[in-house]
């Protein structure tokens, strides 16, 4: 796989990663104003973004189990560091979802 394939692939992780982190934000905010119905669907819309960077990552993958050479790439590495950090947000935005839902279901218990 020569270069401009992996920096295609790469901008393809790039901006699909950052889609899904826009979407986890926006989910955090929506549970900050009780709307825990918008939290899900930001959450939902969030994960297909991601699992289409994921895919492009697998494209990545197989090339590379297939013995192929892969071009290193700086906007590579960039990428997945991308990736790896919507993860991660995802996983807290979960959590900030939650601490909300308990806040609010302790304001009206």
């Amino acid at each position: 796989m020569d270069k401009s394939e992996v920096q295609s692939i790469a901008f393809q992780l790039i901006g699909k990663a950052g889609e899904a982190y826009d979407h986890f934000y926006k989910a955090i905010e929506c549970s900050k104003q009780q709307d825990f119905d918008g939290a899900e669907k930001e959450i939902k819309q969030g994960n297909e973004k991601l699992n289409a960077a994921h895919k492009s990552q697998t494209k990545l993958l197989t090339a590379e189990a297939n013995e192929e050479d892969i071009a290193f790439s700086i906007i590579l590495i960039h990428a997945q560091d991308h990736l790896m950090g919507t993860i991660m947000f995802e996983r807290i935005a979960k959590e900030f979802i939650e601490l909300y839902r308990e806040r609010d279901g302790n304001k009206n218990g």
